[in-house]
């Protein structure tokens, strides 16, 4: 291993604190303890995702791999299932994998995403295809959404209540009634959780590859509303948002084979969600500040042209 890059080190002590900087000390010494355990050679520099280190190797057996370790947080400790259960069907192989050092060993792809592509329709399409093939029979051990939607109910009408917020009551409502219709009755198929176009990857096996699920049982058309948000950037520069908005979930249910109107549902709750946390805490590319600002009243421009799309 070459070293830790500095932007990742830098960041998980600034995001986790003490912890992450206790972890980014130990991690060399992970890195090289896995290596050795798993008989691999490192084979590049390292790079990252926001919340995992990812060390080129090669091991006698598969070749071309990647060795993956992330901070250990609960959100990541479902990957490994839903790995497991894909089988590479849509996704990276998994090779092995030590929960207890959040690590595995997974099948190397290039490092090009599906954000590259600049025609828009493609970057809904494929994640529309990739869904259809994720949704899969969930394994027993991994989170229900079902089981979060009281939670997400009570946050919604508790950031209603007591945020300032410029939604109106109507496309607030129509977020709960979502929860209610939607969220307490799902079906049992493996969801990715944060299906977008940075977390596909070209891949020589298959044209391209899921990397990173949270990996949770529900149903699939909630993936929807990840890329949608996921497009936010490209739905800034748009001249009719409503438009732009409604063409993305058209295509992405239509290579998906979901329910259009369900697929728009679940959109507009991330969509309100979001705008809520916007003002809790800010937006991952902007915490605080005019950028910030922006972004809250885009978000609540497009949880609106949402509710309005029927």
């Amino acid at each position: 291993m070459n070293g830790i890059p500095a932007a990742f080190a830098r960041g998980t002590v600034e995001r986790e604190g003490a912890p992450g900087a206790a972890w980014i000390a130990e991690l060399p010494g992970i890195v090289a303890e896995l290596t050795e355990h798993w008989e691999c050679v490192p084979d590049g520099e390292a790079t990252h995702g926001g919340v995992g280190l990812v060390v080129p190797v090669r091991r006698r057996a598969e070749g071309a791999t990647v060795l993956k370790v992330s901070f250990p947080h609960p959100g990541n400790a479902h990957e490994p299932e839903a790995s497991a259960a894909w089988g590479g069907r849509g996704a990276v192989l998994l090779h092995e994998r030590d929960d207890q050092h959040f690590a595995l060993l997974l099948e190397r792809v290039r490092t090009s995403t599906l954000a590259a592509v600049a025609d828009g329709d493609r970057v809904a399409t494929v994640p529309g295809r990739v869904c259809r093939r994720l949704a899969v029979p969930a394994p027993p051990g991994l989170p229900r959404l079902r089981r979060q939607a009281d939670l997400w109910e009570e946050q919604l009408r508790a950031d209603s209540a007591h945020l300032a917020h410029a939604l109106p009551h109507r496309v607030v409502d129509a977020a709960v009634a979502t929860v209610r219709d939607l969220g307490r009755v799902q079906p049992d198929l493996l969801v990715h959780g944060d299906l977008h176009a940075r977390n596909i990857l070209r891949a020589d096996r298959e044209p391209w590859l899921a990397v990173d699920p949270k990996g949770y049982a529900g149903d699939p058309a909630y993936d929807g509303g990840t890329l949608l948000k996921s497009r936010a950037p490209a739905l800034l520069e748009a001249d009719d948002l409503r438009t732009a908005a409604g063409r993305i979930l058209d295509v992405f249910a239509e290579a998906a084979e979901l329910d259009r109107e369900r697929v728009r549902r679940w959109a507009q709750l991330h969509a309100v969600q979001a705008a809520f946390s916007g003002r809790r805490r800010g937006f991952r590319i902007a915490r605080s500040g005019p950028r910030r600002d922006l972004l809250t009243a885009f978000v609540d421009r497009l949880a609106e042209v949402i509710t309005e799309d029927r």
